[in-house]
């Protein structure tokens, strides 16, 4: 029984895993507003090796259409400025020599429809991640069956299990449905 309880708790905390990475790829989609988020994966090369922007520089959003990027060190604009325009944000930086501005366009119908289905498909992605989770958790406990653990016991961990897939999928259907009328809002 406790064995059983177990794999509910793992399923659960990777479940949650999901859904924060749904959540985490969802802010980087950008929704027509300027969010130092939109940032996130961007790497620039600092001392030999690869470093996230936001270690090497502060970001901030003085307007809904505009990113300041203020590195630590003054020689790090250059490489900020290349790594934005090797990006696929499709951003153009200005570099005054101290900092680099980002300028984020207004979002065009078409834009629009087409990150929508890129959230769409994150969260299909996420939702995936949730069933392969109660899959696996699944076959655990079946294998528990053959060995010590009542059918009843089976029958109400998969229960268990189900209730919890449903519940995180309902969350990720959440969270596109806010991020849809996020980039829908004009």
């Amino acid at each position: 029984m406790e064995e059983l309880e177990l794999y509910i708790e793992d399923a659960k905390e990777h479940m949650e895993k999901s859904i924060k990475h749904v959540s985490h790829e969802l802010a980087k989609i950008r929704a027509g507003r300027a969010m130092p988020s939109m940032l996130d994966g961007i790497e620039i090369e600092y001392y030999g090796s690869q470093t996230p922007l936001n270690q090497v520089a502060s970001v901030n959003s003085p307007d809904a259409r505009t990113l300041i990027i203020k590195p630590w060190e003054k020689n790090l604009v250059g490489e900020i400025e290349k790594a934005i325009i090797n990006s696929d944000l499709g951003l153009n930086p200005q570099n005054d020599g101290e900092l680099v501005r980002l300028n984020i366009p207004p979002l065009t119908e078409e834009r629009r429809v087409s990150l929508v289905k890129q959230v769409k498909n994150e969260g299909e992605n996420g939702k995936i991640s949730v069933r392969n989770i109660r899959k696996d958790a699944n076959d655990h406990i079946k294998k528990l069956l053959k060995e010590h653990v009542s059918e009843d016991e089976v029958k109400k961990a998969e229960q268990q299990i189900q209730d919890l897939t449903d519940e995180y999928i309902k969350r990720i259907d959440e969270l596109l449905v806010k991020k849809e009328e996020e980039i829908m809002h004009v």
